[in-house]
């Protein structure tokens, strides 16, 4: 099985969700989910998941759960 780890600046509140390319050494990431009660997070977990065409439960947040700066794992 093959893992990948991205390393992501992520803007909630967006007008749409996209990959808006590189923030610094990170991957800009919109997303239109508000920062409130684990919202942004499931919908950036949901995002992800469509993006690169795997479930849901493939996608998981390592580390950045309150910020803007996460670590996501993609098996």
């Amino acid at each position: 099985m093959t893992t990948l780890t991205l390393h992501l600046h992520v803007q909630p509140g967006a007008a749409r969700d996209e990959i808006a390319g590189m923030h610094g050494e990170r991957i800009k990431v919109r997303i239109t989910a508000p920062p409130v009660e684990g919202r942004a997070n499931r919908h950036l977990v949901e995002f992800l998941a469509a993006q690169f065409g795997v479930p849901r439960k493939q996608v998981s947040l390592v580390r950045g759960e309150t910020g803007r700066l996460k670590t996501v794992r993609i098996e």
